[in-house]
């Protein structure tokens, strides 16, 4: 393992049987992601106001909240990764998590907690779930050296079993010419 640099540490957890019954709750926005039209000529970000809020039930608010939140924290990621600042986009990764868990409700305690155990090891920049919800995997950026300490706390906090995957970030997926 290379000890410089940050690298990528997914810990996975098996999806909830409890999602069996509709996935129509999470996913009531058909109206927003449709563009401003849809909103009576008025942005996402709109939402915001006393009027836009009456727009859409709660919920809808909350999901819509979390849409506008994550294209925002996207693009701030993006800039905190070019100018090399990991801490920056480790707490956008936090803030993605918190959003996901409460806005968007897709995390589930194990995520949770998975999330929390990294966060609170020496060396960790962020973490937050990945992929569909309702169980899935954890992505955790993090020193380099600081990896085999972080897995070991995470393994000693997590009422789970953990399963590592260590991953070193690169530029992204590109054609290979074999």
């Amino acid at each position: 393992m290379l000890n410089h640099g940050p690298m990528l540490l997914v810990l996975g957890v098996a999806p909830s049987l409890a999602v069996a019954t509709t996935l129509e709750p999470w996913f009531p926005l058909p109206h927003i992601c449709r563009g401003p039209e849809a909103l009576g000529g008025r942005s996402a970000d709109s939402l915001n106001s006393p009027a836009g809020r009456e727009l859409v039930s709660k919920e809808g608010y909350r999901r819509a909240r979390h849409v506008v939140g994550e294209i925002r924290r996207t693009a701030q990621a993006a800039a905190a990764l070019n100018r090399g600042d990991y801490r920056a986009f480790g707490r956008l990764m936090v803030e993605s998590h918190h959003s996901l868990r409460d806005d968007y409700e897709v995390s589930c305690p194990e995520l949770d907690q998975l999330v929390e155990a990294a966060l609170s090891a020496p060396g960790v920049y962020g973490s937050r779930m990945t992929g569909g919800g309702f169980g899935g995997c954890t992505v955790t950026l993090l020193e380099a050296s600081a990896a085999p300490r972080v897995m070991q706390h995470v393994q000693e906090q997590y009422s789970g079993t953990a399963t590592f995957y260590l991953s070193q970030a690169a530029d992204g997926a590109k054609v290979l010419h074999l």
